[in-house]
């Protein structure tokens, strides 16, 4: 399975679709009965709790406005067998793939310790990997002429290079990705399956759109990484 995140407009525009935030009955419904689960726990799964907002309504480019998702219970997700860790896959890696300049890219110490406290996984940082040498797909983006990535291609790489002990290998980049030509940009993209992703941060810096970086941005591109 193939995962897109984040907001990513096509080039090609398609129909907008009729999606509407659930309610709060059907928010209920899908969370079922949790009175067998302990106080804490209960908590964990409230609607109202300060942890996640509720979805909101998608602007135009958001996934949600061009695909039509049929949603997810609790129940259906216990029951895809998604990933977990285990005793032998435990463990997060982080690979960089090309240049993290320290004036316009996120610490990635920083990121490897903010991931480890957040999924309370360990998290490692492999060595950096030059763009040039694993030749992968690349463009001129037709809108705004910055060089991207195919994000197909990174996925493919990582799967060669997935340690025995991971629960998962993350690509990370300051350069632009797209996922297919008809697509003007995507931030990322996963295959759940591979335990395999690329994320791009190019796109929080304010030089990518030809602004100047205001003071504290260091601090910004870290909290939006």
């Amino acid at each position: 399975m193939l995962k897109k995140c984040g907001l990513a407009g096509k080039i090609l525009t398609s129909a907008a679709m009729a999606f509407a935030p659930p309610s709060q009955k059907m928010v209920h419904d899908a969370i079922g009965d949790l009175n067998g689960f302990p106080v804490n726990l209960q908590r964990a799964f409230a609607p109202n709790a300060d942890s996640f907002d509720p979805i909101p309504n998608p602007e135009p480019n958001d996934w949600l406005a061009v695909h039509n998702e049929a949603g997810q219970t609790f129940d259906e997700f216990k029951a895809s067998h998604s990933n977990r860790p285990t005793q032998s896959r435990r463990i997060i890696y982080l690979q960089p793939l090309g240049d993290f300049a320290p004036d316009c890219s996120p610490s990635i110490d920083k990121l490897r310790e903010f991931a480890a406290a957040f999924f309370t996984m360990e998290v490692k940082a492999l060595p950096r990997i030059p763009i040039q040498s694993a030749k992968f797909a690349t463009r001129q983006n037709p809108l705004n002429g910055n060089q991207q990535l195919l994000t197909g291609d990174v996925l493919t790489f990582l799967t060669t290079r997935l340690p025995a002990d991971a629960f998962c290998i993350l690509a990370i980049t300051m350069e632009d990705l797209y996922p297919e030509p008809s697509w003007n940009f995507v931030f990322g993209q996963a295959s759940l399956r591979d335990r395999v992703g690329i994320y791009s941060f190019a796109r929080y810096d304010p030089a990518f759109y030809g602004e100047p970086r205001a003071a504290g941005y260091d601090i910004l591109l870290l909290r939006r990484s």
